[in-house]
């Protein structure tokens, strides 16, 4: 699919494209492609003389050569933005590239950060004038995309830390506990790769000199912004880590406590299997034979023998 913008009173206008000629008259600053079809990709070479890279030449490059620009200017960027919903947080790779005052944009996924900007273009006057400025209000929304998935790890990890330091905390809620820490684990690493990835990205523009004044100015917003979510990102960290240990250690205490129990069944059971061993030897003369309380004289010692250590661990409150 293709989404194509032109600027329009300091605003911007989406064009529906349905076929080669729609695009033909267009003049836009942004055209974003969304999964294409081999025939979209035709248009795209056919009108603008611009090749769109497959899906595996946009995931498979090397970190060092994701930003570059050719002998001819064209800018090719490769970025990491995030993604958060049912099926779970990943990092979706963005191919951007820069050619004769137009934004081009591939990815092959819906991502929230290009519906917000798109929304937001539309409706308020004078955010963007040129293509450089679509580029960097993606980059500033997925700075606030980040900030609001670093807000529900907070939120998460809050009702985590109720459940995990209520008393008593049972196998299954341990069980619960681990797996939605693990979950926003993964979300915050992802979101604090998310924005590094950005902040590299909008250092190698300003580095490279191609930002205007006013650019650069929001530019350094944006890393204002990304850095401020690193001391968060790092918080998440340590928060995590004591919520997993905290919950690793009660599944201990409740494991220890099960072992008490057969430990202390263990000892208490001593004393009468010492007195049926005893009662069970081959003597010349048996007493359970020989006397008539032989039988209840050796049940009942058995019975004392199991219920004095019960008494005394009771006492000494081993067995809560």
């Amino acid at each position: 699919m293709i989404n194509a913008f032109e600027l329009a009173n300091g605003r911007l206008k989406q064009i529906h494209v349905e076929s080669r000629e729609d695009l033909a008259k267009a003049k836009p600053i942004w055209i974003d492609i969304d999964s294409p079809t081999d025939q979209e990709r035709d248009w795209v070479q056919a009108v603008f003389g611009t090749e769109i890279p497959e899906e595996d030449e946009v995931g498979d490059i090397e970190a060092s050569a994701r930003f570059f620009q050719e002998e001819n200017g064209e800018l090719h960027i490769r970025s990491d933005f995030l993604l958060d919903d049912e099926e779970g947080a990943r990092n979706v790779r963005v191919a951007f590239m820069l050619k004769n005052d137009v934004l081009y944009s591939l990815h092959h996924e819906d991502l929230p950060v290009f519906r917000l900007v798109r929304m937001r273009a539309r409706l308020k006057p004078g955010s963007v004038a040129d293509c450089m400025d679509v580029l960097l209000d993606l980059y500033a929304t997925d700075a606030e995309y980040s900030a609001d998935a670093l807000e529900e790890v907070y939120e998460a990890l809050e009702a985590v830390s109720r459940q995990v330091l209520k008393s008593p905390l049972t196998d299954e809620d341990a069980a619960e506990a681990l797996a939605n820490i693990a979950r926003e684990e993964d979300l915050n690493g992802r979101i604090r790769r998310n924005v590094m990835d950005t902040r590299r990205a909008v250092s190698f523009l300003m580095r490279n000199r191609l930002l205007t004044a006013d650019q650069a100015e929001e530019a350094r917003q944006i890393l204002r912004d990304i850095d401020s979510l690193d001391g968060h990102t790092s918080f998440l960290f340590d928060k995590i880590n004591f919520l997993m240990d905290a919950t690793v250690g009660f599944i201990n205490i409740n494991q220890n406590k099960i072992v008490k129990i057969f430990s202390v069944a263990s000892v208490a059971l001593l004393p009468p299997t010492l007195i049926a061993s005893i009662y069970g030897m081959n003597f010349d003369f048996m007493p359970e034979l020989k006397w008539k309380l032989g039988y209840p004289f050796s049940i009942g010692l058995m019975v004392v023998s199991v219920a004095l250590p019960f008494w005394y661990f009771r006492k000494k409150g081993w067995l809560r």
